[in-house]
């Protein structure tokens, strides 16, 4: 392995090139070249950083191995995973450690940043969501974990700390049947608003689903709406995906009032073809017109992914099981018991009064004998 001045076709200006060897997954000594450096200490910092990425050295840079870690997972994750997984990381983790190395790391370092995010403060005095600095903190353990799963970290330093922030919302926001009706009633004046919260609030499909329907997936004959495909902006460039899983993959009966409404937006839309998106505004705008109809209405402002919790409460309330609620919104049964479970009141005296019959029974049983 070495650094070389660059005399390629004759070439001899000031540029420098990397010309060293490797071992790759199969055993094989492979040559590895790169050229363009400006100076010799920058072709030397370059062959330094990539061996150690080779040789999976714990001693390599953090910053190094993060991307090590991006590139192990970047196969395996949804385009919107990994986009986000980036994002957290390179805005609240790699500036932060990039001057340490991967194995210099302890938990004093990790207990120092944890502080710095707990601290911090917008320009109105507000900091992190709790749950999203628990979204921050297990993206770091994941890539330490991968460090010692992967790259023989002998221990993650996240281990010896607690991790910040909480799982979970302290309390579940959502919309009542009458909250939202009156939000509902300041939309109308702004049409394309009324019909994509209409749509929401009585389907509860997700925000992605929402803007990427087209007017094929509608069956207003049939009252059946599918649900195929996912709108993101990764990175700046609209993309129509598939679903979040294949769960979310589904058709849901829709109710005759809502077809007659889709209908009435259909009739209004100019030119519109069976493929094309009939939501075209922006997550963005959504959030504007929530602040504008919830501030008009003097409703409290929720979320927009709230208004399926809205409808999950709704279905709830309409006397639905979890396994019912599940299959229509895309989601687990499981998640869908533990996350609503403080709404489901009748469903725990009715328990408990079958218990209490249980119990009566094997009285009366114990008095016969």
């Amino acid at each position: 392995m070495a650094v070389y001045r660059d005399k390629w076709n004759g070439y001899t200006g000031n540029s420098w090139r990397v010309a060293c060897y490797y071992t790759n997954w199969k055993g094989e000594r492979v040559k590895h070249e790169k050229r363009g450096f400006s100076t010799k200490k920058e072709a030397l910092a370059y062959e330094r950083k990539f061996l150690a990425k080779m040789r999976k050295d714990i001693k390599m840079g953090f910053s190094s191995f993060i991307d090590c870690y991006l590139n192990d997972v970047r196969p395996q994750l949804k385009e919107t995973t990994m986009a986000n997984k980036e994002n957290i990381i390179n805005t609240h983790i790699r500036p932060y450690f990039e001057q340490k190395s991967l194995s210099g790391i302890t938990a004093i370092d990790i207990l120092q940043w944890q502080n710095e995010l707990l601290s911090s403060r917008d320009e109105d005095g507000k900091g992190y969501a709790p749950t999203f600095l628990r979204t921050i903190q297990n993206q770091l353990n994941a890539i330490f974990n991968h460090a010692v799963k992967y790259y023989d970290l002998p221990k993650s330093p996240c281990d010896a700390t607690k991790k910040m922030g909480t799982s979970k919302n302290a309390e579940m926001l959502f919309w009542t049947k009458q909250e939202y009706q009156k939000f509902s009633n300041e939309m109308k004046e702004k049409p394309i608003s009324y019909y994509a919260f209409q749509v929401l609030y009585w389907t509860g499909i997700r925000v992605g689903e929402l803007l990427a329907l087209t007017k094929e997936d509608f069956d207003l004959e049939n009252r059946k709406l599918r649900i195929n495909k996912n709108y993101q902006v990764i990175k700046g460039v609209e993309k129509i995906l598939t679903p979040k899983s294949m769960k979310s993959i589904r058709v849901i009966d829709i109710p005759q009032s809502l077809c007659d409404e889709m209908q009435e937006y259909f009739d209004s839309l100019y030119k519109v073809d069976d493929k094309s998106r009939i939501f075209v505004i922006t997550k963005s705008y959504l959030h504007h017109e929530m602040n504008r109809g919830s501030k008009a209405a003097g409703v409290k402002r929720i979320r927009i992914h709230d208004l399926r919790h809205s409808n999950c409460a709704l279905l709830i309330d309409l006397g639905y099981s979890p396994v019912q609620i599940a299959e229509r919104l895309g989601h687990e049964s499981s998640t869908i018991t533990e996350r609503y479970a403080h709404l489901y009141p009748s469903v725990q005296q009715e328990m408990a009064e079958k218990l209490d019959q249980a119990f009566k029974e094997t009285g009366e049983e114990i008095d016969e004998d």
